[in-house]
């Protein structure tokens, strides 16, 4: 079908103009696929004949959940239009495609989400529960170090490569997106954790296997997903005892926030993040005044008074 086609050929595109996770590659599938099945039960035969009044008609029952089974929240229906946006601008761009009737859609106001993050006390009791006489647990601890160390992505983690690490001048050099390099430094009771990971445990995973050049592998020797990574710190929440679920990303945003709190210019930190831009980064910032007002709201004496 040619709607089919196009959408292949869109997400193949994508995977060629940046560096973009399976996540996000699923989540794109997933959210234009349902688009095409609307427009097959629509009669639409075209990407051409789509107007701006079947869009309007597609979001409505999306978001109502008559498309879907479930209503969307407000960064649910953004992602969706976001995913329409771009795989009209591909159409207009690559395949001759003149109409695009999702250009006047506007997402949601909604005001962006706060990040999570672990509080110190919490990062440590959290690094502090791995067995580190098991060459699993040395990994596992080890990963979940170096994204705090150096505030990964979790696919940034994944695709680190051996030769990319200095542990002698405690930096790496990880690709980014849009295949941008950074180099990150580390403190040394990291260096010390990577210098354990590949001596004592990196070897057993990789006995009898072909070397390949990626840091973290799993039990087979093969690279480790971000899907590994991700598990991998729910599991290492669950065991510290953390009321929380643990996401890679969370631990990210622990680094940022745990910086910012520490006097780190905002600058430093972005460059150290991979952002593009620094409106990126600010959100830390929006992070660190709730928490201290908080603090004001709950200790201040006339702050208690006014309540």
């Amino acid at each position: 079908m040619f709607s089919e086609e196009s959408l292949n050929a869109f997400l193949a595109h994508l995977r060629t103009a940046r560096t973009g996770s399976d996540d996000t590659d699923d989540a794109y599938r997933r959210d234009l696929s349902r688009f095409l099945n609307y427009l097959e039960e629509q009669g639409i035969d075209s990407f051409e004949h789509v107007t701006k009044a079947d869009i309007s008609d597609y979001v409505t029952k999306l978001r109502s959940g008559d498309i879907g089974g479930t209503p969307l929240s407000n960064s649910s229906y953004a992602r969706n239009l976001s995913s329409l946006r771009s795989f009209y601008r591909y159409l207009n761009r690559y395949e001759g495609i003149e109409n695009n009737p999702v250009r006047q859609f506007k997402g949601s106001a909604e005001r962006r989400r706060l990040p999570e993050f672990l509080t110190f006390d919490q990062m440590e009791t959290m690094l502090n529960s791995f067995d580190l006489s098991d060459p699993a647990g040395i990994r596992d601890r080890c990963i979940i170090e170096t994204i705090y160390a150096c505030g990964l992505r979790v696919s940034e983690c994944a695709g680190l490569e051996v030769s990319r690490i200095s542990l002698r001048d405690q930096y790496l050099t990880v690709l980014g997106k849009e295949s941008k390099e950074r180099m990150v430094p580390f403190y040394p009771r990291c260096a010390q954790l990577l210098a354990l990971y590949m001596q004592q445990s990196r070897p057993v995973f990789m006995e009898g296997k072909e070397e390949h050049g990626i840091l973290f592998v799993n039990r087979n020797g093969r690279p480790i997903t971000s899907r590994s990574i991700q598990n991998i710190c729910e599991k290492a929440g669950e065991q510290a005892g953390l009321a929380m679920h643990i996401h890679p990303h969370m631990i990210r945003h622990s680094f940022a926030t745990h910086l910012l709190d520490n006097g780190a210019d905002l600058r430093v930190v972005q460059e150290l993040l991979g952002h593009e831009n620094l409106s990126t980064t600010q959100i830390y910032t929006h992070v660190t005044a709730d928490r201290l007002r908080r603090v004001v709201d709950t200790a201040h004496p006339h702050a208690k008074k006014a309540k």
